[in-house]
Parts: structure tokens; sequence; C-alpha cells
């Protein structure tokens, strides 16, 4: 059975979602409470967030299960044109993917948050996030796995996997490290804001992965 699509809500439970994953990506859930989400998003009933979704637990529920399952999407749809084509062709080519994937297409580059949220969350409160995900929404991760292993077919699978390890953590770090540096509006990012770098930084975790193992 297909996986349930992500709730729609109203425009002001959006809005306090928004407001939420701003304020968690920057302190962490435990540093935020439901009024501060509340004024955040100029509600004066503090209440509010009990009101659309029930609990800060539920809310947080639902801010992974939204991002993740647009991520998959992304993923899955690049992948499809990609093998479309005879690809992906290189270990570069697969992690480029994964990390534009990773990105709203819909946002301005310094209004993002979501890879933060997510990064943190992972590390700081891991059983409640994988409990959130409930197995679903990494189809297109498992999907570029399998890619990179086939590209990778000298490599012992016990490496290939501990590698895939590192992956996950350096994606995380790098995509959550170019978001809290745009974040700040008040200077000049050029580095985050060249369209080369994400490409570089691909081609560099690339040759991590591809490093000899011997």
């Amino acid at each position: 059975m297909a996986d349930p699509a992500p709730k729609v809500r109203s425009d002001a439970a959006e809005h306090l979602k928004a407001e939420a994953l701003r304020l968690f990506a920057e302190r962490g859930i435990d540093g935020v409470t439901v009024r501060q989400i509340a004024e955040a998003a100029g509600q004066k009933n503090h209440a509010v967030v009990g009101y659309y979704f029930g609990s800060k637990e539920a809310l947080v529920r639902e801010l992974i299960v939204d991002g993740a399952c647009a991520i998959d999407i992304r993923r899955n749809a690049w992948l499809d044109a990609c093998e479309a084509k005879g690809g992906p062709h290189s270990v570069a080519e697969v992690i480029e993917g994964m990390i534009e994937t990773s990105l709203d297409p819909d946002a301005n580059p310094g209004d993002e948050s979501f890879n933060r949220f997510f990064t943190l969350l992972g590390l700081s409160h891991r059983a409640f996030f994988m409990d959130s995900l409930e197995g679903r929404w990494n189809t297109g991760y498992q999907r570029c796995l399998e890619h990179l292993r086939r590209l990778m077919p000298e490599m012992p699978a016990a490496k290939k996997n501990e590698r895939f390890v590192f992956l996950g953590s350096t994606l995380g770090a790098i995509l959550a490290s170019r978001e809290s540096e745009l974040s700040d509006k008040s200077r000049p990012h050029r580095m985050w804001q060249s369209g080369a770098t994400l490409k570089h930084a691909a081609k560099v975790i690339a040759a991590m992965i591809e490093a000899p193992f011997r």
C-alpha cells in the first residue's frame, strides 16, 4: 500500500509550521516552546499549536514527514530521469543528485531550514527521529545507495556500508552549514551563494567515498 501523503493544512497552520521549523533549526526542539512558536507566527493565542497539531511533539513529527516526503519525491523523480538516460554514470553524479534533491526548489536559499532541523534532530533525538519516519520516505536514498554499490564494484560490501554512514553524516553537515550561513542575511556569503560550491562538494565527497580502502 502506498504511503499516505502529508496532511494538507490551513494557511495559518502552514505558517505556524514554517516558523516552528525555522526556530527548531536555529535552537533545536528542546530550545523552543509552543509559546515562542505562536509568538513568532504572530498568534496571540499561545494554545494555537495544540489547537492545530495536538502537541509540540505531533508538530515536530509532521515537520519530519513533510520534509522527508518532499525530498524523497524529488529524489525519485531525479533518479527516474537519470535512469531513463542510462545513468547515473559516476559516484560524483549520484552524490550531486542527492545534494540537489535535498534543496527546496521553491524556497529562497536564505529561507531554507529543513536540513538543519533534520540533521540536528537526527543527532539529538535519533530514536524519536527514526520512529517518526517509520522506515518510510527513504526509497530515493536507498536507490542512490544501490547505484553507488554498482559503481564501486571492487570495494567489499562492509567497506561500502561504512562509507555510506560517512556519506550520510557528511551530506547532512554540508547542507546544514549552507543553510546556517545563508540564513544570516546581514552579510554576503560568496562561497555558498555560488552555484559551483555544491558541485565542488559533490566531487569532494565522491573522492572520500572512492578513496583506496587497503
